[in-house]
């Protein structure tokens, strides 16, 4: 179960524009990229969240720490 080849992946295009229509293609595209870039935003954004209190968490650690040292 490999790569189609061109015959295979010329028939899968054929139904694709009988089901669809060649007006709708480019809709469809659009709709698909536009989902792409949304989910590639929304993990950055989640990254960028779990970096933040990440660093939070360390701040605090470090401030506990400090506190200890000056009290001994």
């Amino acid at each position: 179960m490999g790569m189609p080849s061109m015959p295979e992946l010329l028939i899968v295009l054929a139904i694709v524009v009988l089901l669809f229509g060649a007006k709708k293609i480019p809709d469809l595209a659009k709709g698909m990229g536009k989902g792409i870039k949304d989910f590639k935003q929304a993990i950055k954004e989640d990254d960028e969240k779990e970096s933040k209190e990440i660093a939070s968490k360390e701040s605090t650690e470090t401030k506990a720490t400090e506190k200890k040292s000056e009290n001994a």
